[in-house]
């Protein structure tokens, strides 16, 4: 009996023997995944805080000093955006700068959404059109005026002896203060559109095709289709591209006006960003150029919050 006994206490622990002890629990999920987010997005992180956020700050607290050609620094307090406030030269470069910003912003806007929704057609040879639109965007923007320059030249530019060979008078695109500041544009609109020409596309392949079928079923035109369906699905996208070419419209510009106008004629495309970089690297007014380089980033930040009221509340966000 006590073999039988021990065989069935044998047989009873086997089973327990066999289980495996239990482990400490280890991260969880979710723990793991934020985890991961972190250590993908710390790059990038780390890189805004080093080469925008510490500059930003810098250049806020450079703003309440004098900066001399010899490195000296004198506190003058609000003595920069005094000076700012009383210099006509940059409420001058502020006004072309509004003007500029409030024509391309729109111009750039539909020329991209148009192109967009023209590269989105299933047409033979369409690859090529959106490597050929785009191209632009990859050249560098002084490699860009230097050829637009040239082209735009009233002597020997390539637009003026095309209007001479159709019997039209040139003009002095570049030399004109009424139709500078237009070319400065029109060259920019040729270099951003085909970068957001390729966001709207993304856009428009994110709609779901069900939407445009169940529109032709109901016998919708183009124009009907387009007002129901792709611009209110576009919202995102819409809000996205007004952003970032307002901000590149502000901030932006630099290398292209430097290298296709410099600044003339008389101011006429003296962007205030171009103005900045002269009263800091021509003139060595370091804190002078800080102030008003903190006022131009109030200046974006406040545009950037009317953007997203208009994008994303009110009418336009309702689909109306």
């Amino acid at each position: 009996m006590s073999s039988v006994a021990a065989q069935d206490r044998a047989a009873t622990a086997t089973p327990a023997a066999r289980t495996p002890a239990k482990t400490r629990p280890g991260m969880s999920r979710k723990r793991r995944e934020q985890l991961a987010a972190g250590l993908f997005l710390a790059p990038d992180v780390l890189g805004l805080l080093i080469f925008v956020a510490v500059p930003m700050v810098l250049s806020i607290v450079l703003s309440f000093f004098q900066v001399s050609g010899f490195g000296s620094y004198e506190w003058v307090g609000l003595g920069n955006y005094q000076r700012m406030l009383n210099d006509p030269l940059f409420w001058d470069s502020m006004q072309v700068t509004g003007l500029y910003v409030v024509v391309l912003v729109p111009v750039l806007f539909c020329v991209s959404l148009a192109l967009g929704l023209l590269v989105k057609q299933k047409l033979p040879g369409m690859g090529v059109y959106r490597t050929l639109l785009f191209l632009p965007y990859v050249i560098s923007l002084v490699v860009v005026g230097v050829l637009w320059k040239f082209l735009l030249d009233e002597q020997v530019g390539a637009v003026n002896r095309s209007l001479r060979a159709l019997g039209l008078e040139g003009e002095s695109w570049l030399g004109d203060p009424t139709l500078a500041l237009g070319c400065v544009i029109a060259v920019m609109v040729w270099v951003m559109m085909g970068y957001y020409m390729i966001i709207f596309l993304a856009g428009l392949q994110e709609i779901p095709t069900e939407y445009y079928e169940a529109a032709k079923i109901d016998g919708a035109g183009p124009w009907t289709t387009f007002r129901t369906i792709t611009w209110p699905l576009l919202r995102p996208t819409s809000f996205f591209v007004l952003l970032m070419s307002a901000v590149a419209a502000i901030t932006g510009g630099l290398d292209l006006v430097f290298a296709l106008t410099n600044g003339g004629p008389a101011n006429g495309t003296s962007l205030a960003i171009f103005y900045i970089y002269q009263q800091a690297f021509g003139f060595g007014e370091y804190g002078y150029a800080s102030a008003m380089g903190s006022f131009l980033v109030l200046i974006m930040v406040i545009c950037s919050v009317v953007i997203f009221k208009f994008t994303r509340g009110g009418r336009f966000d309702d689909g109306e």
